[in-house]
């Protein structure tokens, strides 16, 4: 079952299109990893999913239903988007950037609640953010800093998250930490989990759904298994490479041709 799809997409920015009569189905309750190079427009394809960019042709179904007739509250309580190098305002703590993700449960009639308290309570906590609660944001490391941006995705409670680029600027051990956040969520909460990634191998790591982009088309999607290969990377990326089994996860493990030392045994 897609809890978002696609019929006949065309997006552009001004004059330019960017993407034509464009098909997509992500699955529920699963991991949905966006691929391509660099200008492909996977953000672009991102943010229109999320109702940030107004389609010029075709129409975006989430839950069953057209995006572009619900209500923004409506939108932000089934769906919350984590765009790529968020900035939070100078001297806002990490509590109160949390906060912000109860927005679309506030109105004149209906504040601050026991409900957005437990939230933000559970959000710090699936985390690891309650010890930082009290601090700035602007004085978290990197992987401190997206942390809190991803609690505050979870305070929104919506049963799906699209996140663009979310290791950017991370060293290993936090790009880590971030995916497998984001995994544990999907396993234990059975969040659908949408992302746009670069690195190809982390991708088939933790998606179980990958849509390669190429040219303002979908070249491929599906189960990294059954379409990540040689002629895949060589499409997308113009790159020759290898692709074997990772020895770890099994899943597919691109090893890019280049030049570099090479090591000959006997």
């Amino acid at each position: 079952m897609a809890v978002i799809q696609t019929n006949g997409l065309t997006l552009s920015y001004g004059k330019k299109p960017v993407f034509s009569n464009l098909d997509i189905r992500i699955p529920q309750g699963k991991i949905t990893v966006f691929i391509g190079s660099n200008g492909c427009g996977k953000s672009t394809l991102l943010r229109s999913l999320a109702r940030l960019l107004k389609p010029q042709e075709g129409s975006i179904i989430l839950d069953g239903q057209d995006i572009g007739k619900l209500s923004s509250k409506e939108v932000a309580r089934r769906l919350a988007i984590l765009p790529q190098g968020p900035v939070a305002p100078e001297g806002l703590t990490v509590q109160q950037l949390v906060k912000q993700g109860r927005y679309p449960y506030q109105s004149f009639l209906q504040q601050w609640s026991l409900e957005d308290e437990k939230m933000v309570k559970l959000a710090l906590e699936a985390t690891h953010m309650q010890e930082m609660s009290n601090r700035s944001v602007d004085s978290l490391s990197g992987g401190q800093r997206q942390r809190a941006w991803i609690a505050m995705t979870l305070a929104q409670n919506t049963p799906t998250i699209l996140l663009d680029e979310p290791t950017t600027y991370l060293d290993m051990t936090h790009q880590i930490e971030i995916l497998d956040l984001l995994f544990d969520l999907n396993e234990r909460e059975n969040r659908t989990i949408v992302m746009v990634l670069h690195d190809i191998n982390l991708a088939c790591r933790y998606a179980h759904h990958i849509v390669a982009v190429k040219e303002g088309k979908i070249h491929a999607q599906g189960e990294p298994e059954k379409i990540v290969n040689e002629q895949l990377i060589r499409d997308v990326f113009d790159m020759e490479c290898q692709v074997t089994a990772d020895p770890i996860f099994g899943t597919p493990l691109c090893i890019p041709y280049g030049k570099g030392r090479r090591l000959i045994s006997g």
